[in-house]
Parts: C-alpha cells; sequence; structure tokens
C-alpha cells in the first residue's frame, strides 16, 4: 500500500509538471515526451557511448516493433554529452534503429522530469500523462559488466502489459544497470 502511494504521488507531480515541457525530435518536429498520443509512451534514455545502452539496441527495437501496433509510442533520448543531431544520425543507422524517433535531451531535463538516472532505462507514461513504470528494460545485467546468461525478468513488458490492461504495475521501479546520466549542473563543467 505504501508503494502504490508512493507511486501515485510521484507519478502524479511528474505528470503536472513535465506536461509542460516539450522537446525538438533530430529532424525538427516539436513532442511532448509525457503526454502520449496513443495508449502509453515509453521513453527510452540511452547513450551512444554506452556500451550497455548499445547492447539493449536490438531489444528496444524488438519490443516497439512488438508494442507499436498496441498503441504504444517509443521515444529515445540521447543523453550524451555535446552529441549533435549528425551523431545520433549515424548512431540510428549502425544500431540498425528504423523509423525510431529521437531528440536529444542536452538540458538532462526530460532525464531530471522522468528521474532517470542511468542508460538505459525505460519509463512508461500511461494515456492520462502519469509515470507508471521506471527502471530496467529485463534483467540481463546482474550488476555493470555482469550480463546474466539468460533474462528471467521482463520487467518493461510486464509493466507495458499491466498498464494497457488497466492494472497496477507490480513493480513500478527497478534498478537500471549502465552508464550514469550526468545530472544538469555538470553538463557545462
Amino acid at each position: 500500500m505504501r508503494l502504490t502511494r508512493i507511486l501515485l504521488l510521484s507519478g502524479a507531480a511528474i505528470s503536472a509538471a513535465g506536461s509542460s515541457v516539450q522537446v525538438r525530435d533530430i529532424d525538427g518536429q516539436l513532442f511532448s515526451p509525457f503526454e502520449p498520443a496513443g495508449r502509453a509512451r515509453v521513453l527510452f534514455f540511452v547513450a551512444s557511448d554506452c556500451p550497455v545502452s548499445n547492447a539493449y539496441a536490438p531489444e528496444i527495437q524488438r519490443f516497439c516493433t512488438a508494442y507499436g501496433s498496441k498503441g504504444v509510442g517509443c521515444r529515445l533520448l540521447y543523453e550524451d554529452f555535446r552529441i549533435d543531431a549528425g551523431a545520433v544520425r549515424k548512431h540510428l543507422d549502425e544500431y540498425g534503429y528504423r523509423s525510431m524517433p529521437a531528440a536529444i535531451d542536452a538540458d538532462r531535463a526530460i532525464a531530471d522530469r522522468a528521474k532517470a538516472t542511468v542508460t538505459p532505462s525505460a519509463v512508461v507514461i500511461d494515456r492520462t500523462g502519469a509515470i507508471r513504470y521506471r527502471g530496467r528494460i529485463d534483467n540481463l545485467y546482474a550488476a555493470l559488466g555482469k550480463p546474466r546468461r539468460q533474462v528471467t525478468s521482463h520487467d518493461l513488458s510486464d509493466a507495458l502489459d499491466a498498464v494497457l490492461a488497466g492494472k497496477p504495475v507490480r513493480m513500478p521501479e527497478t534498478e537500471a544497470v549502465g552508464c550514469y546520466i550526468a545530472p544538469p549542473g555538470l553538463l557545462g563543467k
């Protein structure tokens, strides 16, 4: 009960604060990350220079293809220091991302509002704009540099399945393993 209350309060606070956040994607199109156009949206926080983030590229693509037909939109948010649209396009091409909307979160406003601290991580936003899940995609990594032989927990899929079914998310927050996202205050240093 306590965890549910904390989730609802943090989701409402993030939703209310984040509803006015807008960003331009690498093609110049303006979008509001915390306002899904469909049934839900998944924000994937990635970094082109993070090996764990890059290792998840096929899984992110598989996930977005599978859930796209269910009304779920996916967005990549690049958290790299000083990356530009050209470098993002090159990274998208190198890792086989096809037709995946991507934006650069240069000032960390989206990561800050979503409380994302690691790449790769995922945030699920329901149709009302509430954050329903934040954390790892699955449990492939037990710790940094320590992959498991087999994934045994599909946290993001489980969370999104619950959201789409109108049910509570059993584990609304998990710890992501990967590369830390620099806080906004350290970006200019």
